[in-house]
């Protein structure tokens, strides 16, 4: 229905709620790119910075939530042998927000987590979704995922929803997962992760259409 126009489609997510499978099933039925990890990989061509430190700086906010942190991050430039640089997890973030919004500016895209819906924010073609989930269901999902007992599916899911949540809530200055920051928040362990697909593709069907 909608080939011929434009949709971006931000989701955050707390970990086991599904937001990742959702993301890939809704970028499928818009034919929209798909960028979760994938960003760090882009960012880092982009760049030409060592992927590595990337991945260090995934949605983590500058060390102790200060712009003075900074990491020494080696630089391999065509023609030029690797060089010493420092950049702070700001710098980064910066350079991962430009390859969000050149991507936008191309197409449709679903983008997963990373603090898209702000980086976006002036782009009218933003749908911007949070989906969570009781504990207990997202830690059950987790220990089969990871093939772990539910304590430490527990553990994971406190330390990375805290390191989202930190990460969102510094370079937003909104707060993670609360509803006033969403067009729509939906607990996905109600539908499930397919009734859940289902219901946001209905909400971003009648938003889109107005």
């Amino acid at each position: 229905m909608y080939n011929d126009k434009k949709i971006i489609i931000n989701i955050g997510r707390q970990l086991g709620s599904g937001g990742r499978e959702i993301g890939k099933k809704l970028s499928e039925i818009y034919k929209a790119g798909y960028y979760d990890k994938e960003l760090i990989t882009l960012a880092a061509k982009s760049s030409g910075l060592c992927e590595d430190f990337f991945k260090k700086a995934d949605e983590k906010a500058s060390q102790g939530l200060s712009a003075m942190f900074s990491m020494r991050v080696p630089f391999i430039t065509e023609g030029s042998i690797a060089g010493v640089n420092y950049l702070s997890n700001d710098s980064l973030f910066k350079i991962q927000s430009d390859v969000i919004r050149d991507l936008a500016a191309q197409g449709s895209c679903v983008f997963v987590g990373r603090c898209s819906d702000y980086i976006l924010r002036e782009d009218p073609a933003c749908v911007n979704v949070f989906i969570c989930a009781p504990k207990k269901f997202r830690a059950n999902r987790i220990a089969e995922m990871y093939n772990c007992n539910l304590d430490k599916a527990e553990d994971m899911i406190e330390r990375t929803d805290k390191k989202r949540a930190e990460f969102y809530n510094y370079y937003s200055y909104k707060t993670w997962g609360r509803a006033s920051t969403y067009h729509l928040c939906i607990d996905s362990s109600v539908f499930g992760i397919e009734g859940t697909c289902d219901f946001i593709k209905d909400f971003i069907d009648r938003k889109m259409a107005k």
